[in-house]
């Protein structure tokens, strides 16, 4: 089985493949463009992006790691003298809150093995 130790440090090294699951984090914002940092979630937890509206003003958004019990949920929050109606939206992948087009966990172990199997296997057997 030549593939297989090659195969297992695919899986241990990419994003997705261990317990630990980093998030993107923005505070309260109003802009449509939350950049962000990287931060490490708890095991308890899932990555997170927060949509609150107020009326008479612009949506909000926030993103980070939350408690999986706490997914989903509808709660109010001040920001700007405003009082928001923020709901949270879950994901579990590694970085899986950064936004729409970019990799996630399965891509990224998708695109881990191909790379693997170009450097192994001669061009001939390259798809």
């Amino acid at each position: 089985m030549v593939l297989g130790w090659p195969l297992l440090l695919v899986l241990v090294l990419c994003p997705g493949g261990t317990g630990i699951k980093d998030c993107i984090f923005c505070e309260l914002t109003d802009s449509t463009k939350c950049p962000g940092i990287q931060m490490r979630c708890g095991d308890d937890e899932d990555c997170f992006t927060g949509h609150g509206v107020a009326q008479g003003v612009g949506p909000i958004i926030n993103k980070g790691c939350i408690h999986s019990i706490s997914c989903g949920r509808e709660e109010p929050v001040s920001y700007m003298g405003h009082t928001y109606s923020l709901t949270t939206s879950c994901c579990s992948g590694p970085l899986c809150n950064r936004g729409a087009g970019l990799a996630t966990g399965a891509t990224s172990l998708a695109l881990g093995l191909q790379l693997l199997l170009g450097l192994l296997l001669p061009p001939q057997y390259w798809l």
